[in-house]
């Protein structure tokens, strides 16, 4: 009697079954893609078949429903692509952006595959960010045009010989602080004489400002200054740029001053945009872009090799792996403080449950039937 229908039925279905399970038990890991079992039917020149077989388990990578939590290293693709880790031995690739720092400061999953960027690993430096000195000061302001002319020799101390000043903080290359204070003269009509003190030393630079008949400025908007800080730090070379400036009949103001140099500073904390680019945030105010976070397709997904732990690597049947940055060709965005859930549909695959229980059931009982049907002819000759 053929018992190899029924056997591979039971094969097939037992099958079944370990794949609805196995999505179950997966419905609320993180990341997780449910899986379907195929079946084939089995010929082998035979007018009736020799059963069924699985030709495949199909992994649907559907994205999952995102969902909000409050730790800022839990991210999302909000689209397509795949988070891109290391394992030391070989390139990953993941859904699941349940991250942590590492005492070295590496962002790593919970098998400790460490996250990678554009520039390979991502690792956020420990250690504090250096100064950097003032080489560019930039101001625009208003200087009235109606003041008088004054004749007098420049003195810092005498406010009677300029008719306007104005004060800005600029660094040395230690991070030190330094006062700047710019001083206005106006020396003829719509001409103006710039002197500049830091820390109260007057510097022998000066810089000439010429304005036309409607008060925009001509001529000597930049200048270039040097002052040595005496304080071990390197002399501060200085382009003070003034373009913008305007001399109207209004009261003398400043409307805008900036400068280039900050401080040292320790690392306060870091953020995770949508592009994917790691910033972090110091305690001198400054901000750096550490790295971009890399993310990777497929031409084909289902080629894809599961690992586990959330985890595919890529095969010949998958491709080589496409890399790129969020929001970028068929990449999808990164929402951090937010994780995709599992796929699974819950309610299906109780349903799915139940119908390869009925079929496991079903081809158990044609084992039976071919037993009896067996057995019966064995007692015809008794």
């Amino acid at each position: 009697m053929a018992f190899s229908q029924a056997l591979s039925g039971l094969t097939a279905a037992s099958t079944d079954l370990n794949v609805v399970s196995n999505n179950i038990s997966n419905s609320q890991t993180v990341g997780f893609k449910s899986s379907t079992t195929q079946f084939a039917d089995v010929y082998a020149d035979a007018d009736v078949g020799l059963g069924t077989s699985v030709s495949g388990v199909v992994q649907n990578f559907e994205s999952g429903s995102l969902t909000t939590t409050d730790n800022e290293l839990d991210l999302a693709i909000n689209g397509d692509g795949f988070f891109t880790f290391t394992d030391g031995t070989q390139t990953v690739y993941s859904r699941n952006g349940q991250l942590t720092l590492s005492a070295e400061g590496y962002l790593e999953n919970a098998a400790g595959d460490q996250l990678l960027g554009v520039n390979g690993v991502i690792q956020i430096p420990t250690s504090g960010m250096q100064a950097s000195a003032t080489t560019s000061l930039d101001a625009e302001l208003n200087l009235d045009s109606s003041e008088d002319t004054i004749t007098a020799t420049f003195d810092q101390t005498d406010s009677s010989t300029y008719t306007y000043s104005t004060t800005a903080t600029i660094y040395d290359s230690l991070g030190n602080s330094h006062t700047s204070t710019l001083y206005f003269a106006k020396t003829a009509e719509n001409t103006w004489t710039v002197h500049t003190a830091i820390d109260g030393d007057l510097l022998t630079q000066t810089q000439t400002v010429g304005f036309s008949s409607s008060g925009l400025i001509t001529s000597g908007a930049t200048g270039t200054y040097t002052y040595d800080p005496d304080n071990g730090a390197d002399d501060i070379t200085l382009s003070l740029d003034l373009t913008g400036t305007t001399q109207f009949g209004n009261d003398s103001e400043v409307s805008d001053i900036s400068q280039d140099g900050y401080t040292s500073g320790s690392l306060v904390s870091f953020t995770i945009d949508d592009s994917g680019t790691v910033v972090a945030t110091y305690s001198n105010d400054q901000t750096q872009d550490i790295d971009q976070i890399q993310l990777a397709s497929f031409s084909n997904e289902n080629g894809l090799k599961a690992n586990g732990d959330n985890t595919w690597t890529a095969t010949s049947a998958s491709g080589q792996a496409l890399l790129g940055v969020a929001s970028t060709g068929s990449l999808g965005s990164i929402l951090s403080g937010t994780t995709e859930d599992s796929n699974v549909d819950l309610t299906t695959e109780l349903v799915n449950l139940i119908v390869a229980q009925r079929n496991f059931q079903a081809n158990a009982k044609s084992v039976t039937a071919q037993s009896e049907v067996l057995q019966q002819a064995v007692n015809i000759g008794s």
